[in-house]
């Protein structure tokens, strides 16, 4: 069940520069009527620093204050973070999005998938969103096992004719492409400490490292899946019973490692070390919105080219067979491990902005346009698939209030 735990809007700490204090209104009103337990929110405009704020329990039960340093799991808010070591990966030249992902990766070629593209796997075209063979959490540590399975796995539909939110399986096709194409053979969540989380000093991390004091992880407060019955205003209908079929499409994609669930398991130490660069990132929001305001404003700390900025900004090729998402069953776009705007989910000043919404609530993404890199990281899981009302009013509150652009959805 939700979590009835309501933290008092007082226990807000943190700072918004002048004329960005509409956010901490909205911010302390997600306390006062919105029922947030804990939470943060971070913006970086023109790569300064403009808003970091925090507050609420990072345990509801216990009544632990969230802290300064606290840090979250945020689900697929770290899919943007994961494909931004992509997106390193591909400024230095070891990987090309046009390439065939077998020209990296041999053993990708079987089961159709000889001429599937980087571009295509990135932008959930592929038709890997589930697999057909079990993978349990201990095979997450198994490099060479968890490879063959995804290796393996044949496409749900012909890639590049639909695409199907890939809610788990992204980030480990991510990884072995890296690993496949990194001369030092990192995993994604190893290529992303050392080549993104340190340039920019982020407190960020794809698989916890041991150095990191656990009584600084926030304690998640989730739902049973059923309860998504009780939510049809808030989550799509046909996603609602799509996810209550373990034998669907969408549950098979969402059912992965087998053996854990994402509304209990993800508070477990083991769930916390591997690595599950589509679902398990754990940081502050400072750090997700540091990361969106580097790409936002021309990569230069991480050494991006031009090039693969300005495909970060445009939607990939739309799939013959049209937007709607096998998975999801609603509309959507994506370019290159990234969610693009749409009518229904309109974020950012422009059609140029890029970043991926979190089971719960979560979100962060970059605005090029406006040079902003935005984050909101909480500990109480809503059912909103995009632009939950606690996300969305702070979202507003920047680009309504502050800087007067068009209406956030």
């Amino acid at each position: 069940m939700v979590s009835k735990v309501i933290a008092p809007p007082d226990r807000i700490q943190g700072d918004a520069d002048e004329g960005y204090g509409k956010i901490a209104d909205a911010f302390r009103a997600n306390f006062a009527a919105r029922r947030e337990v804990g939470a943060a929110v971070a913006v970086y405009r023109n790569g300064v620093k403009v808003v970091d704020l925090w507050g609420g329990y990072r345990n509801g039960h216990t009544k632990q204050p969230w802290q300064q340093d606290t840090i979250v799991n945020m689900f697929s808010t770290t899919k943007g973070i994961a494909s931004l070591a992509v997106t390193v990966a591909a400024s230095r030249g070891l990987i090309s999005y046009d390439a065939k992902v077998a020209d990296y990766w041999p053993e990708f070629a079987q089961a159709g998938k000889a001429d599937v593209t980087v571009r295509q796997l990135l932008s959930h075209q592929a038709g890997l969103s589930a697999l057909d063979a079990p993978l349990l959490l201990a095979d997450l540590n198994d490099a060479e096992k968890r490879s063959a399975v995804l290796a393996a796995q044949a496409p749900a539909w012909p890639p590049g004719s639909r695409h199907g939110y890939h809610a788990l399986t992204l980030g480990w096709y991510e990884s072995e492409l890296i690993r496949h194409a990194d001369p030092a053979h990192r995993t994604l969540g190893q290529f992303f400490a050392d080549e993104v989380a340190a340039p920019l000093g982020l407190d960020l991390h794809i698989g916890l490292p041991a150095s990191v004091d656990r009584d600084r992880v926030a304690h998640l407060h989730g739902w049973h899946r059923a309860a998504a019955l009780l939510h049809l205003n808030a989550m799509p209908p046909r996603l609602a019973l799509a996810l209550l079929n373990p034998r669907s499409l969408t549950g098979r994609s969402v059912n992965l490692p087998n053996d854990i669930d994402a509304m209990r398991d993800f508070n477990r130490e083991e769930v916390r070390t591997v690595e599950i660069p589509a679902a398990n990132g754990i940081g502050a929001a400072r750090a997700v919105a540091k990361a969106y305001s580097c790409a936002a404003t021309g990569g230069r700390e991480l050494g991006l080219t031009s090039e693969t900025l300005d495909a970060l900004t445009r939607p990939s090729r739309t799939p013959s067979g049209g937007i709607r998402d096998k998975v999801l069953h609603v509309d959507s776009v994506f370019s290159l491990g990234y969610c693009k705007p749409l009518a229904h989910f309109n974020f950012g000043s422009s059609d140029k902005a890029f970043g991926t919404p979190g089971l719960g609530g979560s979100f962060g993404f970059a605005d090029p346009d406006t040079g902003v890199g935005f984050a909101y990281v909480m500990n109480r899981l809503g059912f909103h698939l995009w632009s939950d009302p606690r996300e969305l009013a702070l979202r507003q509150a920047l680009f309504r209030d502050v800087l007067g652009v068009r209406p956030q959805r």
